[in-house]
């Protein structure tokens, strides 16, 4: 699985992209077709304090899944991210 990382306005320091790599090839293990992962960190309102933005897309054959998450932090919103994939991954793979 290919996985590429777009930071919107901000430069994702290395144990940030670490921490991405090492969630993300974890859903190989729950359905092994996908083709890539794509994730976009984006800040949103600079007031708030949840306003860090994951969106987490993946291309699979057929219909790609796409979960976009905020939260106080990247690293927790990747994990919300992450975990709702997850679900929708056993759930195609159930209906395949």
């Amino acid at each position: 699985m290919k996985i590429t990382v777009q930071a919107i306005g901000l430069t994702p320091h290395q144990p940030l992209e670490e921490y991405i790599d090492k969630k993300v090839n974890k859903l190989d293990t729950f359905y092994d077709k996908i083709i890539e992962c794509q994730i976009f960190l984006k800040v949103e309102n600079a007031s708030d304090k949840e306003n860090k933005t994951t969106e987490l897309k993946l291309v699979v054959p057929g219909d790609d899944i796409v979960v976009k998450k905020t939260s106080a932090s990247f690293e927790a919103s990747l994990d919300l991210c992450v975990d709702t994939a997850k679900k929708l991954l056993i759930k195609k793979k159930e209906l395949a």
